[in-house]
């Protein structure tokens, strides 16, 4: 239990990392490059993935060694695309739920979405990411 909790524990500092990552490529996209707020969010998360690949291999998941790692990462992209699938369709949900009563509602909404998608992340990068004991 002591070793899933420092997992956890390295998963969320991981996590916060490539968020704030996400978050601000996401609002710099926005608000300074003029993008839509569903482009830059799949560009933000785009670039979040790569990083995280590398910290969680590294630093998370006990990974396997010896596994061919275009073979890792591929999974790890495709369980990435499921999420970023998760993402877009919170970002629009949300969008078009707050986005009437509030400005720069995707702000608050990748946030949200974030918290989702993070939950996931960890679950099935446990399953298929970490080496089988």
């Amino acid at each position: 239990m002591k070793n899933l909790m420092e997992q956890i524990l390295k998963f969320g500092v991981v996590g916060f990392l490539c968020f704030f990552i996400d978050y601000g490529i996401m609002v710099a996209l926005v608000e300074l490059a003029g993008f839509g707020e569903l482009l830059a969010s799949g560009c933000s998360f785009t670039v979040s993935v790569v990083v995280n690949y590398i910290l969680s291999i590294t630093i998370v998941f006990d990974t396997d060694k010896k596994a061919n790692k275009g073979k890792q990462f591929v999974v790890f992209v495709i369980l990435s695309l499921i999420g970023l699938g998760i993402n877009q369709l919170i970002m629009e949900g949300g969008i078009r739920l707050l986005g009437q009563y509030m400005n720069r509602a995707y702000m608050v909404v990748k946030i949200f979405a974030t918290g989702i998608v993070m939950v996931y992340n960890f679950i099935t990068r446990k399953i298929f990411i970490e080496k089988k004991a």
